[in-house]
């Protein structure tokens, strides 16, 4: 995928330099490695204080000038260390994509930033300093990623992968493919090997992937070889090369956006058809209401939505001068004032465009609203609506409705009902249903059984090669990952509910689950933290009524939540219809037998309407054949019919020949 007569004739120069003079200069990366390694413990007691020391000698990895990610990280820390930690925590969790960890590393930066230091410019934590955190963490895995140092190694070697501005996701893949096929061309070099091992000292991470050593390869191709060669530099850039290339007509179809632009953010674009610079820019974006960061690509999702709208490819450079967003305020006059600070004027399309908006006529949209809206949009979600919730389950309209009042309202409800009634089915999609889009990322999904622990739900101590730790379990970590979104729904579905001892689980739980008592702390026995359960939490729990082992639920814990009876929908209009789209004359009266069935089965005193044949048994047919439709009744069907009625056997034979009798 690239020249490798290049790469080897830059590793030769890049070893003729790392025995005179470079090693001393660069030996700080396999130090700063090794520190982290050794101080780094998610579940410290004084979170801040163990970052800023794994941090420590980062040097100027994490700091450079105008670009604090490491002190701003920290400082987050310092406030909030337990949404940091969660943070972190969420980052390296190997089990998720890479490219959505930092995705939401930075969304949650954002939040940090508006919510505790909305004076500051930007909170840094972009994809050069999230990846420095994962190559930490994980130094036999991860590489630091940097746009412009990539695109030059790219380019030196004549790379065949393609490295665009306007193609974040895109770009991270294609470094990790990249640096892999360089990591495995420098293992080939024995004498490259050698000289590295001699040089480790036990201050030093050992780097036997020698992913660090890749990284700096690549430092040196972009700097030394690359950078010389095209002799290019900053002052050289001009905002002006970059356009959106919209026309007047373009800008006004793109104002009228109400996914884009809010009232308040038009209010200020017009304001500054007549003036420029960041001041004005900064006033009025306090003034309606917006962030202090209103400009400000790094940290504006108003920015954001505009450049996934335009692909304008809008530069972040290191220079704090230049980092202002393009799309909108760079236009034919931007010049430099006498400190050589870019003043900005909009655009002259763009200018033209607002002079024909009325703000009267435009609705006010919440900020809420957008952002969701926003944000489904640019990552590309697939939308999910209550139509789409009622083409995939079986329930008609007004139960749907009833459904999702009461979840809204008491935030904890049971779907209780007979197998095969869709429960899980249906908690996923309600959940869906709610946010509007399919978002996996804000559901969690557990099953209680009878060994299920407060220790595996909120935290507790767990045995570690020196002792014991405290470690924090499933719904703690989902709640502090939901508390980074307050502006979100979050789905906690919890499978056999009932199956668990609950006040046991649940613990001091009990009440901050409550719709009343959501956002109010409490504090924890196991560490004496405060906690709370986020307002838009919201609790899905199933429980199976034919499960004739089970105790019934908790008093304590059935007042918090709401229990909603789903019912087999083979009247549903989903149903027929999918019926009716089969168009298999024995699967009709097999359907015809099973809701004879049920009627039996609610009829008898033992039994009730908790212990009927759900539908979903019938569903998601690719082919209606004889013998899928046999395996149903003899593996599901009659297995269940002979517990029920295991001391009637006679009424169970009966119904094993009509069954039967489908098929013959």
């Amino acid at each position: 995928m690239f020249n490798k007569k290049r790469l080897k004739k830059a590793i030769s120069e890049y070893k003729n330099q790392f025995v005179q003079n470079r090693w001393v200069n660069e030996k700080y990366k396999w130090e700063a490695v090794k520190q982290f390694q050794d101080n780094w413990y998610i579940n410290a007691d004084d979170f801040a204080t163990m970052l800023k020391r794994s941090l420590s000698k980062t040097g100027n990895l994490l700091t450079s000038r105008n670009n604090f990610p490491g002190n701003m990280i920290i400082e987050f820390a310092d406030i909030v260390p337990e949404k940091v930690r969660s943070m972190f925590s969420e980052l390296f969790d190997e089990t998720k994509d890479v490219y959505r960890r930092i995705d939401n590393f930075k969304q949650q930066s954002n939040i940090l930033l508006e919510t505790y230091r909305n004076d500051a410019a930007q909170h840094y934590q972009n994809e050069n300093a999230i990846s420095t955190y994962l190559w930490l963490r994980y130094p036999d895995k991860y590489y630091i990623y940097k746009f412009s140092e990539v695109k030059a190694v790219s380019n030196e070697l004549e790379c065949d992968y393609s490295f665009k501005r306007s193609a974040y996701e895109d770009n991270i893949r294609n470094f990790f493919a990249l640096y892999n096929e360089i990591c495995e061309e420098l293992k080939k070099d024995e004498e490259l090997r050698a000289t590295l091992a001699s040089h480790i000292t036990g201050d030093c991470y050992s780097d036997f992937a020698l992913k660090t050593l890749t990284i700096d390869v690549g430092f040196f191709i972009s700097r030394y070889l690359h950078h010389n060669k095209t002799n290019t530099s900053l002052e050289e850039w001009e905002p002006k090369e970059y356009t959106p290339g919209l026309s007047v007509a373009d800008w006004e179809k793109l104002l009228h956006n109400r996914e884009i632009f809010t009232k308040s953010s038009l209010e200020i674009m017009k304001r500054m058809v007549d003036s420029g610079g960041k001041s004005t820019c900064l006033q009025l974006a306090l003034k309606y209401g917006e962030s202090a960061n209103f400009y400000n690509l790094g940290s504006s999702s108003l920015a954001k939505r505009i450049y996934h709208k335009t692909n304008c490819p809008v530069v972040l450079r290191d220079n704090g001068k230049i980092k202002w967003w393009p799309v909108l305020y760079v236009g034919k006059e931007a010049k430099k004032d006498e400190e050589g600070s870019f003043v900005w004027k909009l655009r002259d399309e763009l200018a033209e465009a607002l002079k024909k908006i009325d703000l009267t006529h435009i609705k006010l949209y919440t900020k809420e609203i957008t952002q969701e809206k926003t944000v489904s949009n640019m990552e590309g979600k697939e939308t999910y609506t209550k139509q789409n919730f009622l083409n995939d389950v079986y329930m008609n309209e007004n139960e749907y409705n009833r459904l999702v009042g009461i979840l809204k309202k008491k935030k904890n409800i049971i779907l209780q009902g007979a197998p095969g009634v869709g429960k899980t089915f249906t908690a996923k999609r309600l959940a869906y249903s709610l946010m509007g889009e399919v978002d996996d990322n804000r559901i969690e999904f557990v099953q209680f059984h009878q060994n299920y622990s407060y220790e595996d739900f909120m935290m507790g101590y767990r045995p570690v090669e020196d002792g014991f730790a405290l470690k924090y379990g499933i719904f703690y970590r989902f709640c502090q990952r939901a508390a980074n979104h307050p502006d979100q729904d979050y789905f906690f579905i919890i499978d056999e509910i009932n199956r668990g001892n609950m006040s046991k689980i649940f613990g001091e739980l009990l009440m901050s689950i409550e719709s009343d008592y959501r956002g109010k702390q409490v504090t924890l026995a196991y560490n004496g933290m405060s906690f709370t359960v986020p307002e838009r939490v919201h609790i899905i729990g199933m429980m199976n009524t034919a499960d004739r082992s089970l105790a019934m639920i908790d008093y304590a814990l059935r007042r918090r939540f709401s229990f909603f009876n789903m019912e087999p929908g083979f009247d549903s209009e989903g149903f027929l219809k999918y019926q009716q789209q089969l168009a298999n004359d024995r699967f009709n009266k097999l359907i015809g037998q099973i809701k004879e069935l049920n009627q039996e089965i609610m009829a008898d005193k033992s039994l009730g309407k908790g212990f009927c044949i759900g539908h979903s048994y019938f569903c998601n047919a690719s082919d209606c054949s004889e013998e899928w439709m046999q395996d149903i009744v003899d593996f599901d069907i009659l297995p269940m019919l002979s517990e029920y009625w295991f001391d009637e056997l006679e009424k169970l034979q009966r119904w094993e020949e009509k069954l039967h009798g489908v098929f013959k």
